[in-house]
């Protein structure tokens, strides 16, 4: 058996706290929750997303952080350690195995739509999309899904980018990457706030994510919100239990996953903000997915001063949130790789990565030559659902919730109060109220979202 891995930990409190924020901060906060806002009210919206990751995301981060800190960076094998030293069955590592698989499933064809971040920025670069209209920008994005090839270079050229600042280590790549590029995120991200506040309906765009109207609120919504808060925190990816496995004993757990959740929150009203008075200004739907980003912003960009250049700053936006979180997808799977079979960081990394590019190329065939392709079309609830579209649903909607929803048993009701007590903070009523929350509201949303997917 190979000698035990000497265990990085995070440099400092910030490139901590910009690591995990930067894992948290993707396009799945940038994209999808201004999309999401626009399908069910704004303000209402908001205001319940805003709950759930208070109240509900908030308490998971700190279970997953706990997790990683006491069992380890083979984050298959953390919760299965925690629980032998607290006396239970090794077979609660069954957590961290599922968050590894989905996390694993997700950078397979997250990796693609990187793909399609890195080929927009090239295209602003070079002047090759800053000019062209609405239908154009649709005959753009449309051939891009089309051609395989092409979607194949993209995808590898992301995930080699994502190789290159993970392989480098911890504190060389992951933290020195998120010390440079979250910051220059949510500058870029305020900046262009700010031009779509000068240039669009600021006045209804603001109306529209500050009112909430009460009469409005549903269970779809609420379920849209509360799926929102675990997708964009990443509760359930085992990512913040590869993180957490780096953290000091003197870190507090709780002030991290404020933080983490605070940064959630910003980064969605800043997107928005960028987003609605735009739309709002032009007469356009804000609930499109996909076409958002790569169709209906560019082609209001080219009719607003600096369009060009405001267009460019948008997609290495999108690129920046792409790679930060990438960066730590690649982290659970690789420590297993480490601590299994004794390899060095740059093969575990190199291995994983690799192995979710060929699993990505299914997504990539599903856009074009495969995008009729059925393979439980027998299945009412599938008889339209592409191999991507399974690849997300089993990811996304199985793995994500069921890993989350063992998460609140094992740390809310299986080891014990002063076990879990200092991790929880030092104050007794707060560890209090965040253990209550673990036990009762976190797996209760958890099945109405799980309920909801199914």
């Amino acid at each position: 058996m190979s000698a035990p891995r000497k265990i990085e930990i995070w440099s400092s409190h910030l490139g901590f706290y910009l690591s995990v924020s930067g894992a948290a901060v993707g396009l799945g906060t940038l994209w999808r929750f201004p999309f999401l806002a626009g399908q069910h009210g704004g303000g209402l919206f908001v205001l319940v997303f805003t709950l759930a990751c208070v109240l509900i995301s908030a308490p998971l981060l700190v279970a997953e952080f706990m997790l990683g800190r006491r069992g380890g960076p083979n984050v298959p094998a953390a919760a299965g350690n925690v629980a032998v030293a607290a006396g239970h069955p090794r077979s609660w590592a069954v957590i961290g195995a599922l968050g590894t698989l989905a996390i694993f499933l997700i950078m397979s064809y997250y990796s693609v739509v990187g793909g399609w971040v890195f080929s927009y920025v090239e295209a602003y670069a070079f002047g090759a999309a800053s000019n062209l209209d609405r239908d154009a920008l649709a005959a753009r994005f449309a051939a891009l899904l089309a051609d395989p090839w092409r979607l194949m270079f993209w995808h590898a050229l992301f995930m080699g980018a994502t190789v290159a600042i993970a392989a480098a280590g911890l504190n060389r790549g992951i933290e020195a990457a998120n010390k440079i590029m979250l910051p220059g995120l949510f500058g870029i991200l305020l900046g262009l706030a700010i031009y779509a506040l000068a240039q669009g309906d600021a006045t209804r765009g603001i109306e529209f994510l500050t009112h909430a109207d009460f009469r409005e609120l549903n269970g779809g919504l609420v379920l849209a919100a509360v799926g929102q808060a675990f997708f964009a925190t990443g509760v359930g990816m085992a990512i913040m239990i590869a993180y957490g496995s780096h953290v000091a004993t003197n870190e507090s757990l709780p002030r991290s996953a404020i933080i983490v959740v605070g940064s959630i929150i910003l980064a969605s009203v800043l997107s928005s903000l960028l987003i609605f008075p735009l739309v709002f200004e032009y007469g356009v739907d804000p609930a499109q997915g996909p076409q958002l980003a790569f169709i209906v912003l560019p082609s209001i960009f080219v009719g607003m001063p600096g369009g060009a250049f405001v267009g460019t700053l948008f997609f290495v936006l999108l690129a920046f949130a792409a790679l930060t979180s990438s960066i730590a997808g690649l982290e659970p799977a690789a420590g297993w790789l480490m601590d299994r079979f004794g390899i060095g960081r740059v093969k575990a990394i190199s291995l994983v990565a690799f192995a979710a590019w060929l699993l990505g190329l299914t997504t990539v065939m599903s856009f074009n030559h495969w995008n009729d392709v059925y393979p439980l079309a027998a299945f009412e609830r599938f008889h339209t659902a592409t191999i991507f579209d399974l690849t997300d649903f089993v990811s996304a909607n199985l793995l994500l919730p069921v890993g989350a929803l063992l998460t609140c048993a094992f740390v809310g009701w299986r080891l014990r109060r002063e076990t879990v007590g200092a991790d929880f903070g030092a104050h007794a009523p707060f560890r209090a109220v965040l253990l209550a929350l673990l036990r009762y509201v976190c797996p209760l949303a958890i099945v109405a979202v799980l309920a909801g997917a199914l």
